[in-house]
């Protein structure tokens, strides 16, 4: 069962807040005696509002057989029209302009981004303070992105967290990697998903006017900015075909994007080295952080959820970290959450697979 042992004490400083001293205690477990380092559970929420992205160590799954799988035809059918335009899309490349080509990337990037430093790091982990400004511009770019609006992401996100490779982990990579790639869309969630993602603390995100606004209108926001404007710009600023238009920067980019968001939980829990927990599923993967612009540090995140950066190397691989300092340096960011070098060093030596020593 994965744990997240570690826990640590955080301090601020005037642009953000480091997470330095580490604390411990001493069970007994009949004969036994584990230290364990132990989370100010109450300091934590205090500072970032919400705890539920914390691993979760008395969760037990129940005991008997699993609940039936149940499919979601209209998913299944969706996505395989989906992922077929795609190709069609692909085949379309040598066709397009490359004005277009420009703009489909422009597209996944914006697009991304409203995924990995909207979604996950500023709303699902609460890992800096964004403007208001700036969370409009995220929603709009997470709509472009549809993956779900930004409360339902959230909610799944967190219950990921605290549950993860659990049964109530949406997207349990214990089930294989197609289940955690794609195979968790395509049936109905298992029952202490849904449970456990019930009885989670929403408040701060049901809070943000903005997100809620969203969500009030996901699906006319998804219509128009996910496949709409990115049909409509090649074709009336440069004469592109109506085919090429919605092919590429619209099917092909977004079914790109989607991809790239669900390798985070597939490959990044399955392949790769754990150097700061062996213990959990989660790791270090620098092809999907690549593809995910920085998200495939997934070992060091799962360690340690509440890093803006998801990572201790910057902004190596991780061209998300690189737009939040930015937004930092343009006022439209402020209060980055950090894990200082002594704590990290000091959990590689005690918890990780000693991959670190290579390099």
């Amino acid at each position: 069962m994965p744990a997240h042992l570690l826990q640590e004490e955080e301090f601020s400083s005037a642009s953000s807040t480091t997470v330095g001293t580490v604390t411990s205690r001493v069970t007994r477990n009949g004969d036994a005696v584990t230290e364990k380092d132990f989370l100010n559970h109450e300091e934590l929420a205090g500072d970032r509002g919400m705890i539920d992205d914390i691993f979760d160590e008395t969760y037990r799954e129940k005991e008997g057989p699993k609940p039936p799988m149940r499919y979601v035809w209209r998913n299944i059918i969706l996505m395989s029209l989906l992922h077929l335009g795609a190709v069609f899309g692909l085949m379309l490349i040598p066709s397009a302009k490359i004005q277009t080509l420009a703009w489909a990337i422009l597209c996944f990037l914006v697009s991304a981004l409203g995924i990995t430093a909207g979604s996950h790091r500023l709303w699902s982990h609460r890992s800096y303070k964004a403007t208001l400004p700036l969370r409009i511009f995220l929603t709009i770019a997470n709509s472009i992105a549809f993956q779900n609006d930004i409360y339902e992401w959230v909610r799944d996100h967190r219950v990921h967290h605290k549950f993860s490779e659990t049964d109530a982990d949406p997207h349990n990579a214990m089930r294989g990697f197609f289940f955690s790639h794609i195979g968790w869309l395509l049936v109905r969630k298992h029952p202490d998903v849904i449970e456990k993602g019930q009885k989670l603390d929403l408040s701060d995100i049901k809070a943000d006017k903005v997100v809620m606004f969203q969500r009030r209108y996901y699906k006319p926001s998804v219509v128009l900015l996910c496949f709409t404007l990115p049909t409509v710009v090649p074709w009336y600023f440069w004469d592109e075909s109506v085919v090429i238009s919605f092919f590429i920067p619209a099917i092909l980019r977004y079914t790109i994007g989607l991809n790239a968001t669900w390798l985070v939980n597939s490959a990044a829990h399955m392949f790769g080295n754990r150097p700061y927990d062996q213990h959990i599923n989660p790791r270090e993967n620098p092809l999907v952080s690549l593809g995910a612009l920085g998200e495939g540090f997934h070992n060091y995140h799962h360690t340690f959820p509440y890093d803006y950066s998801t990572s201790e190397f910057g902004w190596r691989f991780n061209l998300t970290t690189a737009f939040i300092d930015l937004m930092c340096l343009l006022g439209l960011a402020s209060d980055r959450k950090k894990v200082s070098k002594e704590v990290i060093l000091a959990r590689k030596m005690r918890t990780g697979d000693g991959s670190h020593k290579s390099g």
